[in-house]
Order: C-alpha cells, then structure tokens, then sequence
C-alpha cells in the first residue's frame, strides 16, 4: 500500500452479534477525492470512523499517510492520525464565535495568523465574530470544513455533510467544497447514501452493501459497468433484461446490441440503461406508454411492451402523450452482463 493516503486492509468490525464492515480493502491515493456510497446501515459511516480513530476494528490493517495506525499489534488515537473531521452535524460549539470554532485545535501562538488565513479559504472573512446560530446551514458547513482543515490534515473525512442542507443549496455547496479542496491537494473521503453527490463530487466512488465493499472505480464504471444486478439498480435507473450474448451482440427481447467486448455464449441478465430507449410514436408499435414522470430537463417514461416493463429516459422537448402506441428504437451504447 506504498504511496497510498489510506489502506485497508481486510477490515472487520462487529458490534456485537452484528458484523457492521465485513472484510473491507480499499487503497485511497493521496490528493483523491473518494466518495463511500451505499444505503443507510451498509456500514459507511462506521468504516470512516475506524480511519478517523473513533472505532477499533477487529481485524484488518488500517493504514494512513503511509503508517499503519491500526493492526493486531498496533492502535494510534484519533489525535495521531492527524486527520480532519467533518460531521453530519457539524458539531459546532455553540458558544464560541465562528473564529474561536475554526481555531480551536490550534495552539495560542498559531491563531492570529492561520484563523483569518482559513475564513479567507471557506469565504467567511466577515463572519469571524458570529456565533453558528447566526449562520446559515451552508455557512456553518463551511465553518465546520475550516475547522477541519485548520491543523493542515493530508486527510479530511466527511460524514454525509450535505444531509442538514435545503436540498436546492446542495449541488453549490458541493461544488464549493471541492473549490476549497482541489486546490489544497488535500485527500478527501465522503460518506454519502444519494448516488448524484457522488457522481458529481468524487474521482473515484466505492460501492458498499451489508458491510462490503462490492465495487469501486469512477463514477462512469460503476454506472456503465457494473459488477451486479444490485450495483447497477443502486447507480441509476436500469432495464434489467433477459439476454443472450452471441458473437459479441446481446440479443434481448427488445432488439440486438453491441456486447462490447464480451466475448462467447452466455444467457444471462443484461443491463440496458433508459437513455438508450428512443420512442418513436407508432399507431402500429409494439409498445404502449403506460406513465410518464416529467422531471424538467427530461421526462422518464414506462413503457409496456410484450408483457415487458420498461422505462426510457428523454429529453422534454421529445413529448411522447400518456397512452401513446410506439416504437422502439435502440440507441448503440454500454451493455453489460449484470448476472
């Protein structure tokens, strides 16, 4: 794990009869911004608790910034591992002005300079006199990342940090956050349940389930090449479809794809993604739209064809009337084997 900021290795934590993180390994390399997905009680927030130091693994190696800081023979404190922390919470004290907040694990001598130093960075300059309940919830975050990274940390970890936020201030906070981050080089971990903060915010994304880590890459292998059934319904809206791969093509009930370097003979399940669905309206189609969802800049339909449910995904300005009978017309694209 030479070159790494975190290693684990084989890492295992129960809480009682309940086994949280199940024999996860991961390598985060140093200057990474790294999001853990997955859905409530999968053991996310547990696994960024044992690199932080506030659990004790049972087994595994945890390494960070290239030292082990916990194994079998070896247990450093969170204080050690010299770490940033930025809870769901945000856990401010209420009592101490947004500078006090921002200084408080720095010695007496470093304030003066480094606390202005930091407001400037997370663009509060004004704000150091305020107490946090005189913020907004994106200014208390921001507060909460300057304390983090006030002892200059090569790590900062990040407990779902946009879960208290008004959900239409959540794609400027993320994208003030890694503004903040990049430019620092510091390596950031994100625990997070919603599939876009990920996508949007992370160099690479692993996948965890029941205490696993099932898969990891970037955003657009885990969407268009994922290991499972499971994997590729949690990323994103999925056609999951009876398939047989021949000579390279994916012959399903709906026509023939590229198989994309699948090689051989297999029937299986196979994923077709909705965007790859184009309706074209037919009196004679084989299909029939049987419910649409207007989002705005598209529109999802499902659409009922030969006893098949489907859903296609397109733009708003393609209006395809509820009730319609059309055709379907397959988009080349990434068809993997899911099962």
């Amino acid at each position: 794990m030479a070159g790494s900021m975190i290693g684990l290795e084989s890492v295992t934590k129960r809480f009682g009869d309940v086994v949280a993180i199940n024999s996860a390994s991961l390598r985060i390399d140093r200057g990474e911004i790294v999001a853990i997905l997955g859905p409530s009680g999968c053991g996310k927030t547990t696994l960024l608790r044992l690199v932080a130091g506030f659990e004790r693994p049972d087994a595994g190696t945890i390494e960070v910034a290239g030292r082990t800081v916990s194994d079998t023979r070896t247990w450093a404190p969170p204080e050690a591992r010299r770490v940033g922390m930025v809870f769901q919470d945000y856990a401010l004290f209420p009592h101490l002005t947004v500078a006090e907040n921002v200084g408080f694990g720095l010695t007496r001598r470093a304030r003066p300079s480094r606390v202005p130093e930091l407001l400037s960075i997370v663009g509060l300059d004004d704000l150091g006199r305020r107490y946090p309940h005189e913020l907004s919830g994106g200014q208390q975050q921001r507060v909460a990342l300057a304390r983090a990274l006030a002892p200059a940390p090569e790590l900062v970890l990040l407990d779902e940090p946009w879960s208290n936020v008004d959900p239409y201030l959540r794609e400027t906070l993320r994208a003030e956050v890694a503004e903040i981050i990049r430019p620092l080089g510091v390596t950031a971990v994100l625990v997070t349940h919603d599939r876009e903060e990920a996508f949007s915010l992370a160099d690479r994304v692993a996948l965890m389930r029941d205490g696993e880590i099932v898969q990891d890459g970037t955003a657009e292998e885990l969407y268009f090449s994922p290991l499972s059934r499971w994997a590729a319904e949690f990323v994103g809206a999925a056609n999951v479809l009876a398939g047989e791969v021949v000579d390279g093509f994916v012959v399903t009930p709906i026509g023939l794809f590229p198989a994309n370097g699948n090689a051989g003979e297999a029937r299986s399940r196979v994923l077709v993604r909705p965007e790859l669905l184009e309706l074209e309206p037919d009196p004679a189609g084989t299909a029939e739209v049987v419910a649409r969802e207007f989002r705005g800049h598209d529109v999802f339909y499902r659409v009922r064809h030969e006893g098949i449910e489907l859903v296609s995904q397109r733009p708003s300005t393609e209006v395809v009337p509820l009730g319609s009978r059309v055709t379907i017309k397959l988009h080349e694209g990434r068809i993997p084997v899911v099962d």
